[in-house]
């Protein structure tokens, strides 16, 4: 039964563009970049939730000033005569107040102008943020969490691990296209980390490597547990619905997300 210790909470933020510039990037393997951003325009900036996200304000090239907005009464408002940026949405890994730093990890095997810009960003390249507009808290309470997903959802299922307390027990199972995408985890809690190597599955059904080894999955027999999962639309999709349908979870614990879709470009979407 669900109590008010393991509810889910909805949070507001502000809606703000700020102008970063980076301070470092480090190679965490072959398939992705971590990309440290600072400046004083990071002041106030809020992250309440590990699968938050942030919306890039992408320049043309690296080392070009981005076509920042400003906030008008009816959302982002961007300079006349200029081309509207590219925008990609990403996770917010790391906040440091006290430094004003932010870290985002880019998948470098995923074409599109975040990745081209994170691949070629040097020390001094200025890029803009907006955002996170909003954060979906789901409590440390719970006594086991399960984190699904492909390499786009490394980002936040590191950070979650790094968040909960040593009681909790977590089971991981990601995903990556080649074995040198392992990225290594930590945290305090209890792990079981799962890696399984392959492309996405077949177009619509999420059939392929994911989905079998979510198929294995075997839940905890005690305490309250929450299950997150996050990666291609299709994917996801047939993941949801054999934890809903097979395995049966019920759906307010469950947090399903596209990260993105193979037949769209810049597709960030919840399941509800």
């Amino acid at each position: 039964m669900t109590t008010d210790i393991y509810k889910v909470q909805k949070l507001q933020h502000p809606i703000r563009a700020r102008r970063l510039e980076v301070r470092r990037a480090v190679e965490l393997g072959p398939s992705m970049r971590r990309i440290t951003l600072g400046g004083d325009a990071l002041a106030g900036f809020v992250s309440a939730s590990f699968d938050d996200h942030v919306k890039l304000v992408v320049p043309d090239a690296a080392g070009q000033e981005p076509n920042l907005p400003t906030l008008g009464p009816d959302g982002l408002v961007f300079e006349e005569g200029r081309a509207k940026p590219a925008m990609r949405d990403y996770t917010p890994r790391r906040y440091d107040p006290d430094a004003n730093e932010l870290d985002i990890d880019f998948v470098l095997g995923h074409a599109g102008p975040a990745t081209a810009w994170a691949t070629h960003a040097e020390p001094g390249h200025p890029i803009g943020i907006a955002g996170p507009r909003g954060s979906l808290v789901v409590p440390n309470a719970f006594d086991w969490h399960v984190l699904i997903g492909d390499e786009t959802a490394i980002p936040a299922i590191g950070r979650r691990l790094e968040e909960l307390p040593a009681s909790a027990q977590a089971i991981v199972i990601i995903r990556t296209l080649a074995g040198d995408g392992r990225v290594e985890l930590h945290g305090e809690c209890r792990r079981d980390i799962r890696r399984v190597v392959g492309g996405p599955g077949e177009l619509d059904t999420g059939e392929g490597v994911l989905l079998s080894a979510v198929r294995e999955l075997a839940l905890p027999d005690e305490g309250e547990g929450y299950v997150w999962a996050a990666g291609e639309y299709s994917e996801i999709r047939a993941v949801r619905r054999h934890l809903a349908e097979v395995l049966g979870v019920d759906k307010s614990r469950i947090r399903a997300a596209s990260y993105w879709r193979r037949e769209a470009a810049n597709a960030h979407e919840r399941f509800d």
